[in-house]
């Protein structure tokens, strides 16, 4: 075998490594999120196409978790509710959300804490229960506590507010808005969550 075709081979080893991987770590099994559209549905499996441009091809895990996501009133976010709001920290040093999304009941506890986050460059997670709300005008302030501290975050008025519920595979319609937890498994980019948007409703985690 030549050179060249040793390095065409390789290099197309090389390009076709470099797309999975940012899909799943092939050593780590490490989950990461998807955010796009659905672009094919079969009865175990879909074909997604990524923010970045990417269509992946992706299996479903024997326990995948389903869960539509919809849009809510400012006014469902109550004390004590358990909520989850990624923000930016403005010029004043004031976190300013991007979106805030109610859990159920069943769901407390869920991701609790505050950590970086991947839906804008340079944005946080904050998982926590409402302990105290301010109106501000049509909008409103959160104080947040959590296990290992606690953060206020102002809620703009035009801000996306939404809640989960379970659903089926009956959302996973070519066309639908969703984000996708997945990682490698038996060699698969495998799906083991999917929060889905009904009739072209995109989450905006």
């Amino acid at each position: 075998m030549t050179f060249y075709k040793v390095s065409k081979l390789l290099i197309c080893f090389l390009l076709t490594w470099l797309s999975l991987s940012k899909v799943v770590s092939a050593q780590n099994d490490v989950p990461i999120r998807l955010r796009g559209t659905i672009l094919e549905v079969a009865e175990n499996s879909l074909v997604f196409k990524e923010r970045s441009g990417e269509v992946i091809s992706l299996v479903y895990d024997s326990n995948l978790s389903l869960q539509e996501v919809y849009s809510i009133e400012m006014a469902k976010i109550e004390k004590n509710s358990y909520i989850g709001t990624a923000a930016m920290t403005d010029s004043k040093g004031r976190l300013v959300a991007l979106e805030v999304h109610v859990f159920p009941e069943s769901m407390r506890g869920t991701g609790e804490g505050h950590r970086p986050w991947d839906s804008v460059p340079g944005s946080t997670m904050t998982n926590a229960n409402v302990d105290e709300l301010v109106s501000i005008g049509n909008s409103r302030e959160l104080h947040l506590k959590y296990k290992d501290g606690e953060k206020i975050v102002f809620v703009p008025d035009n801000v996306p507010i939404v809640a989960y519920r379970p659903t089926t595979k009956i959302l996973l319609v070519k066309g639908a808005n969703a984000i996708i937890t997945a990682a490698q498994k038996d060699g698969k980019p495998t799906a083991s969550r999917i929060v889905v948007g009904r009739d072209g409703f995109k989450p905006p985690m």
